[in-house]
């Protein structure tokens, strides 16, 4: 958080919403709530590369929206997340998008809500080691991503599985694809090994509502998360959960690298400095 608060120009960042429309999911065979979750989970596993759209709300950041892709071999990220000084025109340039990159174990950090005198002529901050869609514990981004949004998305979809009130509640088009639409409730209670770890670095309380879209071929199009913060991780109330991921491209051709090593400029060299 020293990170954020030295080199970062915004602070909480802008949401944007989708909208839904009731449409049958053609030629699908009726299957149960659990079955259906329980494929998609399975399919979540043969995702190697992923674009994806973020918004919603997230504790102690505010409102936020992004896009983001990702590849799994080797693991690496791009993410470009805009920022409430996109709306007021108070960032630098009048812009306030974030720009973060995960190549390598090291992270990259652009965009005009950096602070230009951080950035000492450059483009991007680097920082190492820097880790991103690990286990919970394993994930370090300096304070720049909420923990919410440092985990693997593909794997946060199969939270559902271990819901108890499992229900189907329609089919829905999302983002122009035919979807069925499941939700249940899930409880860190029960939970053991990586869904346990996935529930515990989302920092919210029992119980966490999630919603699921599933498309024809059985797989995630998009997920929904709810739950209040639990302070226990802060000591103070920071809001709520409310984030919304939507599968856009899967298993597409995906290229991620590094910024140029004459773009950089070492975060160590900024806060040594202060």
């Amino acid at each position: 958080m020293v990170f954020v608060a030295a080199l970062l120009a915004g602070g909480s960042v802008a949401c944007g919403s989708g909208t839904k429309s009731a449409s049958a999911v053609a030629d699908r065979p009726e299957v149960t709530p659990a079955a259906a979750v329980a494929r998609a989970e399975k399919n979540a596993e043969d995702i190697t590369s992923l674009r994806y759209r973020i918004s919603g709300t997230v504790p102690g950041r505010g409102r936020l929206e992004g896009e983001a892709s990702m590849n799994t071999q080797p693991l690496a990220m791009s993410m470009k997340m805009s920022t409430a000084a996109a709306q007021d025109g108070n960032g630098p340039g009048g812009h306030g998008q974030l720009h973060i990159r995960f190549v390598g174990k090291v992270m990259y950090v652009g965009g005009s809500a950096v602070r230009p005198e951080s950035l000492k002529g450059k483009s991007w901050l680097t920082a190492a080691p820097a880790v991103w869609g690990r286990g919970g514990g394993d994930n370090q981004s300096y304070g720049v991503l909420p923990s919410q949004l440092q985990a693997n998305p593909t794997e946060q979809s199969t939270l559902l599985t271990g819901s108890k009130d499992l229900r189907l509640i329609g089919t829905e088009t999302v983002d122009g694809t035919k979807t069925t639409h499941y939700k249940g409730t899930v409880n860190s209670r029960g939970l053991i090994g990586e869904r346990l770890d996935q529930f515990t670095q989302l920092e919210v309380s029992d119980p966490l509502t999630m919603d699921l879209w599933i498309d024809g071929d059985d797989h995630t199009k998009q997920f929904r998360m709810r739950a209040q913060h639990d302070d226990t991780f802060t000591g103070t109330g920071d809001g709520p959960l409310d984030l919304t991921i939507t599968f856009l491209d899967i298993n597409q051709p995906t290229t991620i690298k590094a910024p140029p090593a004459k773009d950089t400029t070492p975060i160590a060299d900024n806060t040594q400095e202060r």
